[in-house]
């Protein structure tokens, strides 16, 4: 069975992206294919390389970026969502004349076309809200 997920929850203050990891975890596990994970609305914070949790705490995009190094999981983030709560990649902060960027690979900025891939590509598209 293959997978896809759609996580729209803000790490820290949202179950969701937790509860979304745990899950792409389990099917794994369990042998089905995660053909991958897109973060919307306050969903793309995910992808911030400037989270620094308390060392007790579980890193959300350090995770997700194990997911995507063990696993091949594409992880894409909406970018209009993105550029505006001030997420930006390398080529974006660039192209907008910013002097930092926190999106840093394998997260990868894209449009709402992806999504729609996605779902068509998957045997189930699970939202976690």
């Amino acid at each position: 069975m293959k997978y896809g997920l759609l996580v729209m929850g803000a790490p820290y203050s949202s179950a969701s992206p937790h509860s979304a990891l745990r899950f792409a975890h389990a099917i794994i596990a369990r042998g089905h294919c995660l053909t991958g994970v897109f973060f919307y609305h306050d969903g793309v914070h995910n992808a911030s390389t400037l989270m620094a949790p308390p060392q007790d705490e579980l890193n959300l995009c350090q995770a997700w970026t194990e997911l995507h190094q063990q696993h091949a999981v594409p992880l894409d983030v909406c970018i209009a969502a993105a550029l505006r709560r001030g997420l930006m990649s390398e080529s974006e902060a660039q192209r907008h004349g910013m002097q930092a960027f926190n999106v840093a690979p394998p997260f990868e900025l894209t449009g709402l076309g992806q999504l729609l891939e996605l779902q068509q590509r998957s045997d189930r598209f699970i939202t976690f809200a």
